[in-house]
């Protein structure tokens, strides 16, 4: 895959925790929201888990479907009439999840700065359409990008729309993420190329299917990017 890399001219970057951190405010809001309703970690994280994967179809992915879902798990575990009880400090566990600065992740902002004169830069994330808007306006990187472009999920469909879209080819592209089930899977489908680079706090929804992976390149760290594109020792 290395000697392909030549050839690329577009490369599409997801978000949360590939540009800036996420993952790591929704564990402690979840933390805070398990000792609201009385849960340990681990019967919190089954009860909310198994709310969130129900609703997606409903809501997609993002901090309002996980609001409304802490909601309906509080619902489920302590009954309606002490659920009620709660529900203005769930909201404002979720209020607070939405209001978190954006924080770049180490290396981020000089590793666009690197590639931007040379490659056309865009950004595939899912989510909250407002929240991701707010976040990308906030992150201080929208200049480097061409386009950024928030899908309701990620499938092998919306990455050739969005090739299309920047008039490139799927051979000629690349997909860096740090989720294997969304981010690199459906790129690979999709016949674009792809660099895993993963994160520490990931959400056991986004694990990877327990089958054969296929063959992906894997970063330690997003500053490793410029240097693997041009063939260079990075390690």
């Amino acid at each position: 895959m290395t000697n392909q890399l030549s050839q690329i001219k577009t490369i599409f970057f997801d978000a949360d925790d590939t540009l800036w951190e996420n993952e790591t405010h929704y564990r402690r809001t979840e933390q805070a929201f398990f000792k609201l309703i009385g849960l340990d970690a681990e019967n919190g994280t089954r009860e909310l888990l198994h709310t969130e994967e129900a609703n997606i179809p409903l809501y997609g992915y993002g901090a309002k479907g996980f609001i409304l879902s802490m909601l309906e798990t509080a619902q489920r575990v302590l009954g309606p009439q002490k659920a009620a009880s709660v529900t203005p400090e769930v909201l404002h566990l979720g209020k607070e999840l939405i209001r978190v600065p954006v924080v770049l992740l180490a290396g981020v902002k000089e590793t666009l700065q690197e590639l931007a004169p040379f490659y056309t830069l865009a950004i595939a994330t899912k989510g909250d359409l407002l929240d991701q808007q707010r976040k990308i306006q906030s992150s201080g990187l929208a200049g480097f990008f061409a386009q950024a472009e928030v899908m309701t999920n990620k499938t092998p469909q919306a990455y050739l729309k969005l090739c299309q879209d920047l008039k490139t080819s799927p051979a000629q592209t690349l997909m860096v993420g740090n989720s294997v089930r969304s981010d690199i899977l459906p790129a690979l489908e999709a016949g674009l190329q792809a660099v895993y680079i993963p994160c520490k706090d990931g959400w056991i929804h986004e694990e990877p299917p327990r089958t054969p992976l296929p063959d992906f390149i894997t970063l330690t760290q997003i500053s490793h990017l410029p240097h693997l594109l041009k063939g260079e020792q990075y390690a």
